[in-house]
């Protein structure tokens, strides 16, 4: 197997973390609130596909009184760029889409929210008051950490 160096003028990959999800509206709020993104306003091309046919109105509901995909929503960081002609962000997101089978595992992939020691007790309390759920405290030589749930189950810590 050979690897190849990128070229000097090759840019750099646009990209986002997508995330199974039984109710992605749901999800979508409680990321949006933990980690201060917004949640992305897609309203005007839903509008669009509706209005062309191209989206069946099965596939789209009112969320926080706009329209949305049914099944996939995502969050985007405030001072990143996006498309004012979707809303779609062209920066730091996290996409939710519906699935239908409930997580069975561990998370192969997890985020680290990075708080600092001094801000790590008030950042759980406010993210249980989100909906999330305290698994565990770590204390180990490499450093200290809270391991947490989203409210899917859905394993991250807090550091």
């Amino acid at each position: 197997m050979t690897t190849q160096t990128p070229s000097p003028a090759a840019a750099p990959l646009h990209w986002k973390l997508v995330i199974d999800a039984a109710a992605p509206h749901t999800q979508a709020d409680f990321w949006a609130a933990a980690l201060g993104y917004v949640v992305e306003d897609n309203s005007t091309l839903v509008g669009q596909l509706l209005e062309q046919g191209a989206l069946p109105p099965a596939a789209a509901v009112e969320f926080h009184g706009r329209l949305a995909f049914r099944d996939l929503i995502a969050v985007r960081h405030p001072d990143d760029p996006y498309d004012e002609a979707t809303g779609t962000g062209l920066g730091r997101r996290l996409l939710f889409q519906r699935v239908p089978e409930p997580k069975t595992a561990k998370n192969r992939l997890h985020l680290d929210l990075h708080v600092g020691a001094e801000r790590r007790t008030a950042e759980v309390e406010r993210l249980e008051a989100l909906g999330a759920a305290l698994v565990r405290h770590v204390r180990e030589p490499a450093g200290e950490w809270v391991v947490m749930t989203d409210p899917e189950g859905n394993e991250f810590c807090v550091q």
